[in-house]
C-alpha cells in the first residue's frame, strides 16, 4: 500500500531518475503535509505517520548529511546506519540496557571489542569444540641424562585441538616470555596460537617449547622453521596444500611439550576468543602431586561448566557443544607438592 501510479504523459523532456518531489520543497514551489491534509480531511500527524520505513531517512544539519541522528526511532533500517561510530552507540546502549546497568553495560561493551577487534578491526574468530589435553609427569631418566636436565621441572604435554576457519596456508605458533612479546604476537594476524612460558633470564630453546606435532584436518602438517625473535620463540608450519582450506572450517590440533619447574604449583587455560564448546582435561597422575583443585572462570550464557573428577588421576570440565563462552574465560589448576 507504499505505491502509487502518476500520469506523466503531458510533461515534456520527462526521463527515468527525475526528481519526483510528493512532499516538500523544489525550487520555488512546496507541497506541506498540512496541505495534503486538508484535501484528504485529516491532520499533518497522520501524512508523516504514513510514510512508510522503505522510504530511506537522511537528516540535515545546516544543509549537511552525518552531522546529526535521532536517539530514538520506531523502526531500526539496517542500510541507513553508515558512521562506525553511530553503530557502536547502538551496541553500547544495547549492551547498557541489557544488563540493566550503564556503568556494568559500558564495561562489557569495551571489554568485548577489545577482546573483538583489538587495536584495529580483524575478521572475528570463531571457535568450536574446542579441546584442551593436559598431561603433567615426570621426566624419564633417559630424557634427563639425554637432555642435561636437573629433575627440577615437571613435563608437560598439551594437545589443544578447535574448529575455526583457516586464515593462511602458513602460519605461526608461538611462545612468549612476557605480556609484552605476547602482545605483539596477538598483533601478528598469521599467529595461530600462542603460549606464555613465564619469566626467565635466558632465552627460550626447544628444550623449553616444542611443538610435537601439528595436524588439520586429520594430516600432518610440517613445521617449516623454528627461531628466535623479538616476540619469543616461533614455530613456522604450513604447506601449498592449505591453500584449498584457506577461509574454510578446519580441525586445528597442536600438540605442545614444555617444562615446567616444580616451584610452580599453576596452570592456566586462557579463552581469547568466542568459543562454542569445551572440554579441558588435566591429568596429574604421574606427577606425584596432590590436593589438586581447580578455579574457573567462564563467561556466558551458562557460567559453570560440567566438573567430573578422579580422584588422584584427573579432572575434567565439560560445556555442551551448543552453549558459547565469551573471551576472558578459563581455568586455573592449583595443587601441592
Amino acid at each position: 500500500m507504499d505505491m502509487c501510479t502518476v500520469n506523466v504523459s503531458h510533461i515534456p523532456d520527462c526521463q527515468i531518475g527525475d526528481e519526483v518531489v510528493i512532499l516538500g520543497r523544489q525550487g520555488e514551489e512546496m507541497i506541506t503535509a498540512n496541505e495534503i491534509a486538508d484535501r484528504i480531511k485529516t491532520i499533518s500527524y497522520e501524512i508523516l505517520c504514513a510514510l512508510g520505513k522503505r522510504a530511506p531517512r537522511v537528516f540535515l544539519q545546516k544543509g549537511k548529511t552525518d552531522t546529526v541522528a535521532p536517539r530514538l526511532r520506531r523502526v531500526y533500517i539496517p542500510d541507513e546506519e553508515k558512521s562506525i561510530a553511530r553503530i557502536d552507540n547502538i551496541i553500547r546502549h544495547c549492551f547498557q540496557t541489557r544488563a540493566r546497568n550503564e556503568e556494568l553495560g559500558d564495561a562489557i561493551y569495551y571489554e568485548m571489542f577489545e577482546t573483538l577487534f583489538g587495536k584495529e578491526d580483524r575478521q572475528l574468530e570463531l571457535r568450536t569444540n574446542f579441546r584442551y589435553d593436559i598431561r603433567i609427569a615426570e621426566f624419564t631418566e633417559e630424557e634427563i641424562l639425554s637432555d642435561h636436565l636437573t629433575g627440577e621441572d615437571f613435563k608437560v604435554t598439551t594437545l589443544i585441538e578447535y574448529t575455526k576457519s583457516l586464515s593462511h596456508p602458513v602460519f605461526m605458533i608461538g611462545c612468549a616470555l612476557n605480556n609484552e612479546q605476547l602482545a605483539l604476537l596477538f598483533d601478528d594476524k598469521r599467529c595461530e596460537y600462542r603460549w606464555l612460558l613465564g619469566q626467565r633470564d635466558d632465552a627460550i630453546t626447544e628444550k623449553d617449547f616444542r611443538v610435537s606435532r601439528v595436524r588439520i584436518d586429520d594430516e600432518d602438517i610440517p613445521i617449516i622453521r623454528t627461531g628466535i625473535t623479538e616476540r619469543g620463540y616461533e614455530v613456522w608450519c604450513g604447506s601449498d596444500d592449505l591453500k584449498k582450506k584457506v577461509n574454510r572450517q578446519a580441525r586445528i590440533a597442536i600438540e605442545i611439550v614444555t617444562k615446567k619447574s616444580k616451584h610452580n604449583n599453576l596452570f592456566s587455560v586462557y579463552l581469547v576468543y568466542p568459543t562454542r564448546g569445551l572440554d579441558i582435561r588435566f591429568h596429574y597422575e604421574g606427577a606425584h602431586i596432590k590436593n589438586v583443585r581447580e578455579i574457573s572462570f567462564f563467561a556466558g550464557r551458562h557460567p559453570y561448566p560440567e566438573i567430573i573428577r578422579e580422584k588422584e588421576k584427573s579432572i575434567k570440565l565439560r560445556i555442551s557443544d551448543d552453549e558459547w563462552i565469551f573471551p576472558n574465560s578459563g581455568v586455573t589448576f592449583i595443587w601441592d607438592l
